[in-house]
């Protein structure tokens, strides 16, 4: 990549331009790891339950966003160890964990196949903890790899030093997401997403490699954001769940803080916060606003609200189109770009974008 700084310990610029070969392979890699189930809940699921934290529950959010216009059934998503009463033997569980380690993920997935729910594992590698409970409960699980779902290089295995596969594993987004929508396939839930994910990973890759080259857009909004605080905005549906992408970007990679919000929910409070405290914010802050050809028919009018109540307030305003002829391309260009962002942010700052030290100790601390 051309413009990858030398401080990135744990290839996250490598983990991240591999999206576009995320999407395919994970979607070869799915369909080995179903092909010789029989269809997921028998055809008779009543509703689906999915569980995931960080890159495993933005995952759960895209394929919940992604599949809301076909699904027949309610799609419910939790981001800890609680399994709520309505899950059994008719519900389909998604458990999501992209290192294959995550402990709330693991308590819930076990607690919903004692249950007798059909469970979906999705996320890390053979012999990890999240694979041994699927062997030994018999249900279905996927491996995810950053560098593609489908490869075994170096961008994509867990282990070397130590936090690497952690840290990588949190890039998966691609590798993450497409096997729960095979899986909602598989249960006969929604539509084949075969010809969409390729074609997702062909216009991804080209859009990769413009946006990778010198002088990308991906560096320039970088540098006009400099060191204000991004205020990522985006409307209901791929667009929300790019932008809560963004702003976990900002803070894994850039070390720096971010926020997010969904309209049209944020125009009915958040809106209101921006009257006062101007002087302060119109220095420190910036909004960025993601777009896309396939927002509501309300967007655009809620959007132009939101510009004319904070043009005032913030140091800039920025409007980002999100590229592709469907939701599932539109997001995950839209996650390309954020995750991007965040990195030129850190080569900016010369901060390593690998480590996390601040969630390793919190980690840790939960589990002593």
């Amino acid at each position: 990549m051309s413009e990858r700084p030398s401080l990135d310990t744990l290839g996250m610029w490598e983990a991240a331009a591999a999206l576009p070969e995320q999407l395919s392979g994970a979607l070869q890699a799915a369909g080995d790891a179903f092909a010789g189930t029989a269809p997921l809940g028998g055809g008779a699921c009543r509703a689906v339950a999915a569980f995931g934290l960080g890159t495993g529950g933005m995952a759960t959010a895209a394929a919940a966003a992604l599949s809301a216009a076909d699904l027949a059934v309610p799609f419910w998503r939790g981001d800890g160890s609680t399994v709520p009463a309505f899950v059994g033997a008719d519900t389909l569980v998604l458990a999501v964990s992209p290192s294959g380690d995550t402990a709330e993920t693991l308590g819930a997935t076990a607690e919903a196949a004692a249950r007798g729910a059909t469970v979906v594992a999705v996320g890390g590698e053979p012999g990890g903890a999240l694979a041994r409970l699927a062997v030994d409960a018999g249900f279905a699980w996927c491996p995810v790899r950053a560098g593609g779902a489908g490869r075994a290089d170096g961008a994509g295995r867990a282990g070397g030093a130590a936090g690497e596969g952690e840290s990588v594993a949190r890039a998966a987004l691609g590798a993450a997401t497409v096997p729960l929508l095979v899986a909602l396939t598989r249960a006969g839930l929604r539509p084949d997403c075969t010809a969409a994910v390729q074609a997702a990973s062909e216009a991804l890759a080209r859009r990769r490699d413009a946006l990778v080259a010198p002088g990308s857009a991906a560096a320039e909004l970088a540098r006009q954001l400099g060191r204000t605080i991004p205020l990522v905005y985006g409307s209901a549906g791929v667009a929300a769940v790019a932008a809560h992408w963004w702003k976990a970007q900002v803070n894994l990679n850039a070390k720096a803080p971010a926020f997010a919000a969904t309209l049209p929910g944020l125009t009915h409070d958040e809106l209101a916060g921006w009257g006062q405290g101007g002087d302060v914010t119109r220095q420190t802050m910036s909004l960025v606003l993601l777009r896309h050809a396939g927002e509501g028919p309300r967007a655009a009018g809620l959007f132009a609200a939101v510009r004319a109540a904070t043009d005032e307030v913030m140091a800039d305003i920025f409007e980002v189109q999100g590229e592709g002829d469907d939701d599932l391309t539109r997001f995950f260009d839209l996650a390309l770009l954020g995750q991007l962002v965040s990195l030129h942010l850190a080569a900016r700052e010369g901060v390593d974008p690998g480590p996390v030290p601040a969630v390793e100790d919190a980690q840790a601390a939960a589990s002593s």
